[in-house]
């Protein structure tokens, strides 16, 4: 079975002063998935990591964070979209610098090209016949390195539920990420925190994709 999920990768959110809110306890480099069934602490885990990235200004309360969020152009998180082959126990992850705010790029696969997907390793999604073949280290390395061979078939005519099925877990992410605001007491704050999230992460709004004909 193949599944698509989407994920951001940690940072070393503990560095320094902790987290004004409880969070999950994850080795930096591992990837937190994001659907419905985040408990708070997960999702304090992902507000974390948005915070990690930007200056906060003293004493680094939980007002301090969210207002300093809310004060950035541009929220981003390092992630995207993991695919994973349960049968033979393959996963594709994104590269360096991919971000889950570039999720919707995989469209592009939809008409035939590959969205880039970081880099270090660099995936590429190749089109074989009536396939998809999504590599983890695409290019020239594909049969050398780390990487060497790593890759996950699946049909082109499957993607369009794969994309479909991750927008329904950012949506489901983002009613779990307004349930947490609620029970951390952010009030307006927290209302204005998760329109910020989904217009950056652009999670709600319509997924145009078009299932191969």
């Amino acid at each position: 079975m193949i599944t698509m999920e989407a994920v951001i990768e940690m940072p070393a959110v503990t560095d320094g002063s902790p987290p004004p809110w409880p969070v999950a306890a994850m080795a930096p480099g591992s990837w937190l998935v994001l659907n419905a069934s985040c408990a708070d602490d997960q999702v304090g885990l992902f507000v974390a990591a948005l915070a990690n990235r930007i200056e906060v200004l003293p004493p680094g309360g939980r007002d301090e964070v969210v207002t300093a969020l809310l004060a950035e152009d541009f929220l981003i998180a390092a992630g995207g979209l993991r695919i994973r082959d349960s049968t033979t126990g393959t996963v594709v992850t994104p590269g360096c610098c991919a971000g889950l705010e570039d999720w919707r790029d995989w469209v592009q696969v939809v008409v035939g090209d590959s969205p880039w997907l970081g880099h270090d390793p660099g995936p590429e999604v190749e089109i074989v016949g009536d396939e998809l073949r999504v590599w983890q280290d695409g290019g020239p390395n594909r049969y050398r390195g780390r990487w060497a061979g790593v890759h996950v078939d699946l049909p082109h005519r499957a993607l369009s539920g794969l994309l479909s099925g991750a927008h329904r877990d950012l949506v489901g992410f983002l009613n779990a990420l307004t349930r947490w605001a609620t029970r951390v007491g952010l009030q307006q704050r927290g209302t204005a925190l998760v329109e910020a999230i989904d217009k950056n992460f652009a999670i709600t709004a319509p997924l145009d994709v078009q299932p191969l004909q």
